[in-house]
């Protein structure tokens, strides 16, 4: 009976794979066990740490806006690491490359672990969290980053830290909005720029010479959630699978967004929002997204 040997390349390219399969393995964090199913306060620590450096660049070249950063905020933060964060901040190389100029279309979904956006300084926005109901990205519940089912570590910023370094936005950029000048009685200033090249907003928008608070349009879904091998419980937030959109029961579309005109666009603009209430930082674009926001 006759035996078939491997030759030699070939074993040692199989243990290659195998050796870096298992390194790769090593590398990926482990994701948390979650049973949490219950909505809560967001807990927010103080932000009253300065991070010296921010440094952020916004040009343009041909059809091109480029906005490189070293990612650290402009603004005070909270402390890193803390309970319910365990990373510290340090500098980036951020590189964003999107149209000067995007074209609206049909909505697409955010990828996951994709960032919807950057703001102008520098520092992106990511809406979704790496945390899932069992730790089971397949579960097909994704824990909301502001449903405070599970404890982040934000900061007041709404902000927090992944494990490479890079602070990131979840919600309401507080410390911004206030260094720019945000206030309830007139049009949001600028905040940044969504993956697809359209200006994001916060909260309110001029509507017909006033001010209007723009408002989400998803809602909480009915009932409770199926129980046994998933979730139970009343919808309440806890999920990002808790609400649906509901057209028309609020001012902006799937997306957050609304056709506006703004000082930055005086002949008018397709623009995103960030709003109050869920999803807060939008989940999906309605132009094709440039360079710089995959999965990070």
């Amino acid at each position: 009976m006759s035996q078939h040997v491997l030759p030699f390349k070939t074993l040692a390219l199989a243990a290659a794979i195998i050796l870096g399969l298992v390194a790769n393995a090593k590398a990926q964090p482990k994701l948390r066990q979650h049973t949490a199913t219950t909505a809560a306060q967001v807990a927010l620590t103080s932000a009253n740490r300065t991070v010296p450096g921010n440094k952020v660049a916004i040009t343009t070249s041909g059809a091109r806006r480029i906005i490189t950063s070293n990612g650290l905020p402009s603004h005070a933060v909270g402390s890193f690491p803390n309970r319910g964060n365990p990373n510290r901040i340090s500098a980036q190389s951020h590189r964003f490359v999107v149209p000067v100029s995007p074209k609206v279309g049909a909505a697409r979904a955010l990828a996951r672990g994709a960032s919807f956006g950057v703001a102008i300084n520098g520092v992106p926005f990511d809406p979704n969290a790496a945390e899932f109901w069992l730790g089971n990205p397949r579960s097909g519940w994704d824990y909301n980053a502001l449903g405070g089912a599970v404890s982040l570590g934000f900061d007041a910023n709404f902000a927090h830290v992944q494990p490479s370094g890079a602070y990131h936005y979840h919600g309401l950029p507080v410390g911004l909005m206030q260094q720019l000048g945000w206030s309830a009685s007139r049009p949001s200033p600028l905040i940044g720029y969504a993956a697809d090249g359209f200006p994001i907003y916060a909260l309110n928008a001029q509507v017909d010479g006033q001010v209007v608070r723009m408002t989400s349009s998803y809602q909480l879904k009915p009932g409770r959630r199926p129980g046994g091998t998933q979730p139970g419980g009343p919808h309440d937030g806890a999920f990002k699978q808790d609400y649906q959109y509901v057209a028309g029961s609020g001012t902006l579309d799937e997306c957050n967004g609304a056709r506006v005109v703004t000082a930055d666009y005086p002949r008018g603009t397709y623009a995103y929002f960030l709003t109050d209430a869920y999803p807060t930082i939008p989940r999906c674009l309605r132009g094709t997204p440039g360079q710089g926001f995959g999965k990070r």
